[in-house]
């Protein structure tokens, strides 16, 4: 069922997940090899950059009421070892070198811990 979702999600991605999949495909940040919209346990991340360990998820309007959920299921991610950065869709939108920057420093906080 996971690998289904994964698939059903590539192709119904986000205007947001779209953008930012364009800047982190094909190692294009860094060299950092990215998968789009990829099961992790029961879950489908929208983007993970495994060897990094690291899990990047966008938000939209429906996180703001299931904010308990979207705890539990970082708490779930985070008890497998990533890392979990989330990003509200208008922010990828209207600031997406912003936002490149700020995973890169993501990206580089891990390599020193």
């Amino acid at each position: 069922m996971p690998i289904r979702n994964a698939r059903r999600f590539r192709v119904e991605q986000t205007e947001a997940e779209t953008a930012l999949w364009k800047r982190l495909r094909n190692g294009q940040l860094d060299g950092v090899k990215f998968r789009c919209q990829h099961p992790v346990g029961p879950y489908t991340v929208d983007f993970v950059a495994i060897a990094e360990r690291l899990i990047i998820e966008l938000d939209g309007g429906q996180h703001a009421v299931q904010q308990a959920r979207d705890e539990r299921r970082t708490d779930y991610l985070s008890q497998q070892g990533y890392r979990v950065i989330r990003f509200w869709n208008n922010e990828v939108l209207d600031n997406p070198d912003g936002i490149m920057l700020r995973i890169r420093a993501f990206l580089e906080a891990g390599k020193s811990g």
